[in-house]
């Protein structure tokens, strides 16, 4: 089945739910060893179509930086650590975590345990912060964890069909650059929405 159709059979098959579902890519992969650093994939990748939503992002610099988004410096950093319910509603309401570069051991130390276990360690923020934020804004995260399958939202069920085959496209395209035998370490793979069964496509 082509991309196309399975998003249109995607749509037919899924039951209506009464929220905005996300539509997630799921490759799944083959004849390569996840355990090599080589083999490590963990990034944001910027979706040329967005993800038909805010990015929610979250930012830790020791500077009173212009952003629409929240900005936590060390105290707050420390101070997470010890309130555990903030913790977790912060994480709960964050997409992607970023940090200037001389506050990442600071975070590794106090909130680490609980951030890597997710995949959300922070990027670290290089150069002009404001053109750095901007890099991330419509970027979901492309992982390989402790299993071979990379799985990662693409946009949101009220987007356009061409909008959402485009940012598949590109995240496949770049997936296969970054594989060690390209397509060929690539199984199968499938699209899916929050709460459906995953349609396979052909690559």
């Amino acid at each position: 089945m082509k991309l196309k159709d399975a998003i249109k059979e995607l749509r037919n098959s899924s039951k209506k739910r009464k929220f905005n579902q996300t539509i997630d890519l799921v490759i799944n992969l083959k004849e390569m060893d996840i355990n090599k650093a080589d083999n490590k994939i963990d990034e944001i990748f910027k979706l040329p179509k967005g993800l038909g939503k805010p990015t929610r992002i979250t930012i830790f610099h020791s500077e009173n930086i212009k952003t629409d988004y929240k900005v936590l410096k060390q105290s707050d950093i420390e101070a997470l650590e010890k309130n555990k319910k903030e913790l977790k509603r912060l994480i709960k309401e964050t997409d992607i975590f970023l940090a200037e570069p001389k506050l990442m051991p600071v975070v590794g130390k106090y909130l680490g345990k609980y951030l890597a276990p997710r995949g959300l360690m922070p990027k670290p923020l290089i150069g002009d912060v404001s053109n750095a934020i901007k890099s991330f804004e419509g970027g979901v995260k492309i992982a390989i964890k402790k299993s071979p399958c990379i799985q990662t939202i693409v946009g949101v069920e009220s987007m356009n069909d061409n909008d959402i085959e485009e940012n598949i496209n590109a995240v496949i395209d770049h997936v296969i650059h970054k594989l060690p035998r390209g397509k060929s370490n690539i199984k199968n793979v499938s699209v899916k929405f929050t709460m459906s069964k995953p349609v396979k496509f052909e690559v």
